[in-house]
């Protein structure tokens, strides 16, 4: 977890996230005619993310938000007990995405698509009532998606909630996000660069998604990187980055150019006890849901 920038640089130092309080790690976009310059406090619906400094007119609202009496935005697109993640249009939820990226934004150091929101897709990562205290459904991350990329890129922002970080969920958001790139027909990746907290965690992602890859190839005598890249809908650069990490890079000792140690992936998993397994189950996306293949777009 990032350090907390000094005080000085921050503008909201705490927030109260539904009656969870935390403390914030930069920044943010708040209006400073509604918000302040200076706020020890704000309050944050947990369910629509709107905001206020001051307490009664927070309590008001949560007792008649519109979205915890109704549902969340967007539409299922995976459920598995107790997660499901939500597809979101920011055009067609501007107001709740604006509100989601300014409070995101007070723990994202270089992201913000809070200007443009229109031109993203949201993916909500949703507990059930069953699994919390709660009555209804509560939002606990997401991460965002440009619409059109230009660089393939299949994830633009991505946050775990303070709260509820360290339980690996964020596999699950990066999980969602490579599906995302599978069932496009694309290879694709995270926005570049990523900060050095979110390279930690794509970097335990990728080793654990290629080790998956390269045990899945049993039949295959010759592996190169870029088969295992297919197979991950991964791009190379990243491919290679995690087999490098991982020690699964050998140099030829005659000639150029390097060769898989896949007798080496078990080794590798074992050693760091990773559990090779799928942190979201293909079974347990919604049948009538699919994204518009890369194909389909240039018809």
């Amino acid at each position: 977890m990032n350090k907390p920038p000094a005080k000085s640089t921050r503008n909201v130092l705490n927030v109260v996230l539904g009656d969870t309080l935390f403390k914030t790690w930069y920044p943010s976009f708040y209006p400073e005619e509604v918000v302040g310059r200076d706020v020890e406090r704000l309050y944050i619906c947990q369910w629509c993310f709107k905001y206020s400094k001051e307490l009664m007119p927070f309590l008001a609202h949560s007792k008649n938000c519109y979205v915890k009496e109704n549902s969340t935005p967007g539409r299922v697109i995976y459920s598995k007990t107790p997660y499901s993640i939500y597809e979101v249009d920011g055009e067609e939820d501007k107001l709740f995405t604006q509100n989601l990226s300014l409070f995101a934004k007070l723990f994202l150091d270089n992201k913000s698509v809070f200007f443009d929101v229109s031109s993203f897709n949201y993916y909500l990562l949703v507990q059930g009532p069953s699994a919390s205290k709660l009555q209804h459904p509560q939002i606990i991350g997401f991460f965002s998606k440009e619409k059109m990329s230009w660089d393939n890129n299949n994830l633009a922002c991505i946050l775990v909630f303070p709260p509820w970080q360290r339980h690996g969920l964020g596999k699950i958001l990066m999980g969602v996000s490579y599906e995302l790139s599978r069932r496009e027909g694309r290879i694709g990746g995270p926005e570049k660069p990523l900060s050095d907290l979110g390279r930690r965690g794509y970097l335990k992602f990728w080793e654990a998604r290629v080790a998956t890859a390269l045990l899945s190839m049993r039949n295959k005598t010759s592996i190169s990187v870029e088969d295992v890249a297919q197979q991950c809908w991964m791009v190379v650069d990243d491919t290679i980055l995690a087999l490098k990490e991982m020690g699964l890079l050998e140099t030829r000792k005659r000639g150029a150019g390097v060769v898989l140690a896949k007798n080496k992936v078990r080794d590798w998993a074992k050693s760091r006890s990773v559990l090779l397994i799928p942190p979201v189950d293909e079974d347990c996306f919604m049948e009538e849901w699919m994204p518009e293949r890369k194909d389909e777009k240039e018809l």
